[in-house]
């Protein structure tokens, strides 16, 4: 870790790149979650209609709202992780990104 900070502070602009990483992320997580809850909302009510015993519907809906609840709830609390560790995850890529770059020259 405090080689991830003496990259940091090393090089200008670091904590924009983390920033720019984070919000990618970010925004391909909550995608993600929209895309979640419309595909199963979607399979639930394409299958209502063949679904002729009570009971059963029931059990799907129950079940289909924990999935959602449950992924979306795990997604939420993976956001806030890499809220707080930002600089440590994604100053581990970015040095390993550099660290690629300079090979490559």
């Amino acid at each position: 870790m405090e080689a991830t900070l003496v990259h940091q502070n090393a090089e200008p602009g670091y904590d924009q790149r983390i920033e720019k990483m984070h919000s990618r992320d970010r925004a391909g997580l909550v995608a993600f979650i929209v895309v979640l809850w419309c595909t199963m909302l979607f399979a639930l009510f394409s299958v209502w209609s063949y679904i002729s015993v009570p009971a059963i519907g029931i059990i799907l809906a129950v079940a289909c709202g924990l999935v959602l609840a449950f992924n979306t709830a795990a997604i939420f609390a993976m956001l806030r992780h890499y809220h707080e560790d930002k600089h440590f995850i994604y100053g581990l890529d970015l040095k390993h990104l550099d660290e690629m770059r300079q090979r490559k020259r």
